[in-house]
């Protein structure tokens, strides 16, 4: 998972505070949607170099914070809803807004057509 991709710094907390700090903020900026997969433990382990424990830790608390979903043998995955509201909602929204209306033009349509297709699925 490429968007998961960080690095361990020494002196700026706990290990498994980093992989939790930067997983719930890849989750409140967008960059893990609901429903996203995580990597699995021993994997996302190996790839920061931390032993299986720490990640597990870090999963632990964000799933008792209401940021991601434990689904046994199927995985982790993002939870449907934030555990709670952005702090500024309506920047939160036009960031959001803004995200799909670039990649609906990646992907050759207009932003017409984008409105749409979300009124559409709403």
């Amino acid at each position: 998972m490429q968007r998961f991709r960080f690095a361990i710094r020494d002196g700026a907390g706990r290990p498994y505070e980093q992989v939790r700090d930067h997983v719930a903020t890849l989750i409140a900026r967008g960059s893990l949607l609901p429903g996203d997969r995580l990597p699995p433990v021993r994997a996302c382990a190996e790839q920061l170099d931390l032993a299986p424990n720490t990640v597990a830790r870090a999963y632990r608390e964000l799933e008792a914070e209401g940021w991601i979903v434990g689904r046994g043998r199927a995985g982790t995955f993002v939870a449907d809803r934030l555990p709670s509201r952005p702090a500024a909602p309506d920047e939160a929204l036009a960031r959001a807004a803004a995200a799909y209306l670039k990649r609906a033009e990646q992907l050759g349509f207009d932003p017409a057509a984008a409105a749409r297709a979300l009124e559409r699925s709403g």
